[in-house]
């Protein structure tokens, strides 16, 4: 059973930065893809950026320019630098991991809260 551990939400301004963390257990390269989902009060949790095992990035469209996926290998770690944000970036971020037979993993879910 695959744990994967987040840090970094917290609360900031419109326009601030913030870095979520994501440690997964078992090592990143036993996962297909990991990356980033987040679910807005009231809305569908939507995937906002995800690494694939290649190194291939995929990123939400209404995010592209602002926010950055990237990973350690060696710390089995996989972040997410979020800047400008925005109040609708507000919602419970999840670090998601997908095994390569399919089989989803989710974190605990960490809130970003950006204030106007």
């Amino acid at each position: 059973q695959a744990q994967l551990v987040e840090s970094g939400g917290g609360a900031v301004q419109s326009g601030g930065s913030l870095t979520l963390s994501c440690t997964i257990s078992g090592g990143i390269f036993r996962y297909r893809n990991v990356g980033w989902y987040r679910q807005a009060p009231g809305k569908q949790r939507e995937e906002v950026a995800t690494i694939f095992a290649t190194g291939l990035p995929n990123i939400l469209d209404g995010v592209k320019g602002r926010f950055t996926i990237s990973r350690d290998n060696d710390m089995n770690t996989i972040y997410l630098q979020m800047n400008s944000l925005k109040p609708e970036d507000t919602a419970v971020y999840y670090c998601h991991a997908r095994e390569r037979d399919g089989s989803d993993y989710w974190g605990q879910g960490t809130q970003v809260t950006v204030s106007s």
